[in-house]
């Protein structure tokens, strides 16, 4: 274990000995790569949006059975059964909840009441303005560079607009994969870095080797953004079926849509009435289309065709820009290591103030 530690005020929020996140990625961040995550000092989160109740309360288990380390559960605060998945993430003692949309300023303060940290992701600075004043103890920023659903703006803009509007830690997310990222983000005010492709390709992350493969081949233009997933901006490494997906019309993403919908429903044990609420508050109260409701279910099972099944002739990889720089895939261990190593060694280079 590296020596390198860097204290921020996101270390002394969560706990943890190293100011990184491992993001919670659908179907890759489960309970080996948390509990890896988080036993090499970063704040490892699982993704729930993928589970069951039931297979959430199993997952939460099983990483506390491998760590004895702080770790976090990325919830959906617009689902139809959030109140019980936020009801797991208190009664069995998880110091973060994470969302990928801005939970209630009511579910802001259920958990922080129970003494959870609350911590959203957000793209852009009235985003963050907003849970800031709802009571959320810090934010995730991901700039236009992240993978999967994504903003258009670079983290380079947003970061420092966010981290002048707020008086919360900022985590920075999006382009960062290695110990100079990290410099830069802290240099801009950032509390630290938040990562997914870097913590996906690595040995303790159970995505398929072909699949890692894959992401490993790409170079930077290789890494595309699509509407046609699920009508929502989506970064993911361009593919054979991405570029059939470009070029399909209405009626064959309708058909689509439709077979992936009863496939997640019966993944995921919902009915029919809860994923069409749930797709209408994934557009986030905007004017919907039935079939732009529909798309939203094409997400979770072309994710899963990649990321558990290998097939990415049948599935979508989702990622950051950054997959284009990665070459290697390291344990959580060594990773975090050399990150701080790197950040150790670049702020030792900084030229000194006269």
């Amino acid at each position: 274990m590296s020596d390198a530690t860097i204290t921020t005020p996101l270390t002394a929020l969560v706990g943890v000995r190293h100011p990184i996140v491992q993001t919670g990625m659908g179907w890759v961040a489960g309970p080996r790569l948390v509990s890896a995550a988080a036993n090499a000092g970063a704040l490892g989160v699982l993704a729930s949006a993928t589970m069951g109740v039931e297979q959430l309360r199993s997952a939460v288990r099983e990483v506390k059975s491998r760590t004895d380390a702080p770790f976090g559960v990325n919830l959906r605060a617009d689902a139809g059964d959030a109140a019980e998945r936020v009801r797991i993430v208190i009664d069995e003692g998880v110091r973060v909840a994470s969302f990928a949309l801005a939970p209630s300023r009511e579910l802001i303060a259920r958990l922080k009441d129970a003494g959870v940290v609350v911590i959203p992701s957000i793209g852009a600075r009235r985003h963050a303005e907003k849970v800031a004043a709802w009571g959320a103890d810090a934010v995730v920023v991901q700039g236009a560079e992240g993978g999967g659903h994504t903003g258009g703006v670079a983290t380079t803009v947003l970061l420092p607009q966010v981290v002048d509007a707020v008086d919360i830690p900022v985590i920075a997310a999006g382009g960062f994969h290695d110990g100079r990222g990290l410099v830069a983000a802290l240099s801009y005010g950032a509390a630290g870095i938040a990562m997914g492709t870097r913590f996906l390709l690595t040995s303790d992350s159970t995505v398929p080797d072909a699949v890692k493969a894959r992401y490993l081949a790409a170079a930077v233009g290789d890494v595309t953004v699509t509407t046609k997933v699920d009508g929502l901006p989506h970064r993911m490494l361009r593919s054979e079926l991405v570029d059939a997906l470009e070029r399909s019309g209405r009626a064959a993403s309708l058909l689509r849509a439709v077979r992936h919908a009863a496939a997640f429903r019966r993944e995921s044990g919902m009915s029919w009435s809860r994923m069409v609420r749930d797709g209408m508050a994934m557009k986030h109260g905007k004017e919907l289309t039935w079939s732009q409701i529909l798309l939203a279910a094409n997400t979770p099972m072309m994710l899963k065709a990649s990321m558990v099944d290998g097939r990415t002739d049948a599935g979508v990889m989702a990622s950051g820009q950054v997959a284009g720089v990665i070459d290697d895939l390291p344990s959580c261990a060594e990773l975090v290591d050399r990150v701080m190593a790197e950040a150790a060694a670049t702020l030792r280079a900084l030229p000194r103030a006269s």
